[in-house]
C-alpha cells in the first residue's frame, strides 16, 4: 500500500522528496505523507480533490486486502 502511495504521489508531483510513514491503530492503517510545503498543493489539488482520489484508489486496494486505511497529509 505504502508503494502504491508513493507511486500516486510521485507521479503526480514530479518530484521525490516526501515520506511516507505507516502507523496502525485500532481503526486501522494510518498513512502520514511528510512533504515540502511548495508540494502539499499539489498533493492536496483545488478543493481537496487530488488528495480525495489518492483515497479513493488506495481505498479500492485496501477493500480488496481486507483492511481499513487512511491518508493524512503534514508539512515536514
Amino acid at each position: 500500500m505504502e508503494n502504491l502511495i508513493r507511486f500516486l504521489i510521485q507521479k503526480i508531483t514530479g518530484k521525490d522528496d516526501f515520506s511516507v510513514e505507516e502507523t496502525q491503530d485500532e481503526k486501522g492503517t494510518l498513512f502520514v505523507v511528510h512533504a515540502k510545503p511548495e508540494i502539499i498543493g499539489l498533493i492536496i489539488g483545488k478543493e481537496g480533490k487530488t488528495i480525495k482520489n489518492i483515497r479513493r484508489i488506495t481505498s479500492i486496494m485496501a477493500v480488496l486486502e481486507n483492511k481499513s486505511i487512511n491518508i493524512s497529509v503534514v508539512e515536514s
